[in-house]
């Protein structure tokens, strides 16, 4: 028993729909830290089994690695239409390529609206129940997808499917950080964040592959047969939710003992209609800060031109370099590739450049230490679409544009990095909500600007159309540098100071 302390936790760019009391709640104290003389608050004892951080090895690692499992199918679904859509135009009877496009990025509209209705239902459910629910009603939309009898259906029902495949990338992150301790998360949030990294790459090939030999529809009937694999394990998943395991102990100890005072030591005050609406506008309501919102834009377009590379890689690799589906999706790697390399590089590189700005400034840490990685990551990304694009324009070896992919690949991952880390550093109240914040806006944007996409190439070419991208991402390139050098003063400028 005791009073909750809240801990400010490193979060990854995929701990970004979490809530706030999510992020509060998943550090929970010791039984020796602050530790209440109130006899009526119920708290995790010391060595105590229920609380997830004292569960065995096994049992963490059973939970982690379904946990990550869920979290690699998801966006490998969300992909996996991008290398058939010619083919499912073709079924359809339609040449507009625009909703081609739409098939596979209505997918991320679902990550838009689902983590609205998912965050909110697991702080008063818990996160297992949520795991069950939404891998089960996974399956149902991806099975309706591949017997869909015409294109409206098949863009629903990928949408719903988009909206039960956003639970473990609201929910994963928080499940790490329920059964690990700061010192031992990077290691658990790296393998989480690697599937959330290679989905992505692994959609386009998977339905490259098997469209050819069995039809468009397989591709959607094989990412069922995986996830109904994923699904036996998905139910024994326990609950890992602090919050949700002191209600019920809480609850079962006021049954055993007939006192109706006590009160988990995790509890809000809140009602569950207050706790739905409170997750749901905080973010919103955080776009406007300058700082959040600059930063969630720069991080909408990144995520764009990545989902710009899918929808219009099937168009390039199979008329200008004739591809077949399979070798078409197998190119995605090189997004996949680079993704792991700005990984590497900005895991790598933030806490050390941090700790020495730190070091040399006084050893006051500040969050615009962080900053250094995403100005060098800012670079990588309008290279690589400059290189991406000239390199197709003038039908170049096929390898060239796949290595500029890289460059994209590589910026993406490190503005996602990099941006999270300092949001949460600055935000650390509102980590959770600002982190979802950036989510929403960049799903957005991926859901639907790259529409536009095929009529853009079609009129501006690859040359000049990835020009036009990546000078977008030129004129982006002085935000992290204004926000490293005045930053801190526009975080506590009254003039900027939004209430949350």
């Amino acid at each position: 028993m005791g009073e909750p302390r809240t801990e400010v936790f490193e979060s990854t760019a995929l701990a970004s729909l979490h809530t706030d009391i999510e992020h509060d709640s998943a550090a929970i104290k010791t039984p020796d830290e602050d530790k209440s003389s109130d006899p009526d608050v119920v708290d995790f004892e010391r060595d105590d089994p229920a609380n997830p951080r004292n569960w065995s090895t096994g049992k963490k690692s059973f939970n982690l690695t379904v946990v990550s499992l869920i979290t690699l199918l998801s966006p490998t679904t969300s992909t996996v239409s991008s290398p058939i859509s010619p083919a499912i135009m073709k079924h359809f009877n339609t040449t507009n390529e625009m909703v081609g496009a739409f098939v596979t990025t209505v997918f991320l509209l679902g990550y838009v609206f689902g983590p609205c209705i998912i965050a909110p239902m697991s702080e008063m459910y818990g996160r297992a129940i949520l795991y069950k629910v939404c891998i089960v009603l996974f399956i149902v939309f991806n099975v309706a997808c591949a017997l869909a009898p015409s294109m409206g259906t098949l863009i629903i029902f990928r949408l719903l499917a988009g909206i039960m495949g956003s639970c473990p990338i609201t929910l994963g992150a928080g499940s790490v950080a329920d059964m690990t301790t700061a010192e031992k998360r990077a290691g658990a949030m790296s393998g989480y964040v690697i599937g959330t990294i290679l989905g992505p790459s692994l959609g386009p090939i998977i339905g490259g592959y098997v469209s050819p030999d069995k039809g468009w529809r397989w591709a959607f009937w094989l990412m069922a047969i995986l996830l109904g694999a994923i699904a036996i394990p998905v139910m024994l998943l326990a609950e890992s939710y602090p919050y949700v395991i002191l209600k019920r102990k809480t609850e079962k100890l006021r049954s055993e003992t007939g006192n109706m005072h006590l009160r988990s030591a995790l509890d809000t005050g809140k009602t569950p209609r207050q706790l739905f609406a409170f997750s749901i506008w905080r973010p919103l309501k955080m776009l406007m800060s300058p700082i959040v919102f600059l930063l969630s834009l720069y991080c909408a377009l990144v995520y764009t031109f990545l989902y710009l590379c899918f929808t219009t890689f099937p168009v390039l690799l199979n008329d200008e370099y004739r591809f077949g589906s399979g070798p078409s999706g197998l190119a995605t790697l090189g997004l996949g590739v680079g993704s792991i390399l700005g990984l590497f590089i900005s895991g790598g590189s933030s806490d050390k450049i941090s700790k020495y700005l730190t070091k040399k400034h006084g050893g006051e840490a500040k969050p615009e230490y962080r900053l250094p990685v995403l100005i060098i990551g800012a670079f990588f990304t309008p290279i690589g679409l400059f290189w991406y694009g000239w390199t197709a324009y003038y039908h170049t070896h096929w390898i060239l544009p796949i290595i500029g992919t890289g460059f994209i690949g590589a910026g993406m991952l490190i503005a996602f990095m990099a941006t999270t880390m300092y949001v949460v550093d600055a935000f650390t109240m509102y980590a959770a909500s600002v982190t979802a914040s950036n989510a929403i806006f960049r799903c957005l944007f991926a859901a639907l600007i790259p529409l536009a996409g095929p009529s853009m190439y079609t009129k501006l070419g690859y040359g000049w159309g990835n020009s036009l991208l990546g000078f977008l991402g030129v004129a982006f390139i002085p935000v992290p540098v204004i926000f490293y050098r005045y930053g801190e003063r526009i975080r506590k400028s009254k003039m900027f100071n939004v209430e949350f």
